[in-house]
């Protein structure tokens, strides 16, 4: 089974609409989201766009801050200052990465917690492992929601993650154990990494290498969640998967592009309503 990343997530902006229509009816305004951007990075310019797209999509409220790359970071932490204190902007994120002078810690720890849509903010992964209350990063949540729509058990499953970055490997670890799978981190360096794999009902890759995970590292009927986004030679996107061989193989699996990546925006638009109502409910 292909699991279609960009038409499960199609639905659920589908539905995202219709409540933000509602919400905006019950609170008299719309959530509203603000999205940073400094410099002209080809990359950063078109996630930015899908961004700005699916916010447009949803009905939300905000606007792009485009700052050149030489912005200093006093500046930078002074405009993401000014939307803290606006009481009408529910999310804010800064597209990462940015210039090497300005420090992304600091950019991410200067953001509002409660308007942290990202889910970056140390505050909020401090409570995601506390199992606490906080706002998920987009991407691991967005695997979560993949698996849940594709119907996969995780709860008693064999789950390994490929990558154990802050942003997806350990965060998406750490809800795969709140779903009650016996969860293993791996990375490229993993002794007999193959064979680590091919115990996984659920396998994650997420290390950033086209290609690198083959037929080999797949349990018969597996499902795998291909986060990479790599490029070829010839610019072709490609993932961590290598896809044409993993597909006669697995149960379920996500294709680059159209698999994880839609699922991600997505999420921050799911998590700019949840801001919205955290921030609307607790006045």
């Amino acid at each position: 089974m292909i699991i279609d990343g960009k038409m499960i997530s199609q639905s659920l902006k589908d539905a995202m609409k219709i409540e933000v229509d509602a919400l905006a009816e019950q609170y008299g305004r719309r959530p509203c989201l603000m999205v940073i951007i400094v410099g002209d990075n080809p990359a950063s310019r078109s996630y930015v766009r899908g961004k700005i797209k699916a916010t447009e999509y949803c009905g939300f409220d905000g606007h792009l801050v485009e700052l050149p790359e030489d912005v200093s970071e006093a500046t930078l932490l002074a405009e993401i200052d000014k939307l803290n204190n606006d009481p009408l902007v529910d999310g804010i994120l800064v597209q990462l990465p940015l210039p090497k002078h300005i420090s992304e810690d600091k950019v991410i720890a200067a953001i509002s917690a409660e308007k942290d849509v990202d889910g970056f903010h140390p505050e909020n992964v401090a409570r995601l492992w506390l199992n606490q209350h906080c706002i998920l990063p987009c991407t691991p949540k967005g695997i979560i929601e993949l698996l849940d729509q594709a119907g996969v058990e995780m709860a008693g499953k064999k789950a390994v993650v490929i990558g154990r970055s802050n942003i997806v490997g350990k965060p998406v670890a750490k809800l795969l154990l709140d779903r009650n799978a016996t969860v293993t981190i791996a990375h490229s360096r993993t002794k007999d990494l193959a064979a680590v794999c091919r115990e996984a009902d659920i396998l994650v890759a997420a290390v950033g290498r086209a290609k690198m995970v083959t037929a080999e590292y797949v349990k018969p009927g597996a499902a795998v969640i291909d986060v990479g986004i790599n490029r070829t030679e010839d610019g072709k996107l490609v993932g961590d998967v290598d896809y044409e061989a993993v597909l006669p193989v697995a149960g379920a699996i996500t294709p680059v592009p159209g698999g994880v990546g839609p699922m991600t925006i997505t999420m921050l638009m799911r998590n700019t309503i949840e801001c919205f109502l955290n921030r609307m409910n607790n006045k």
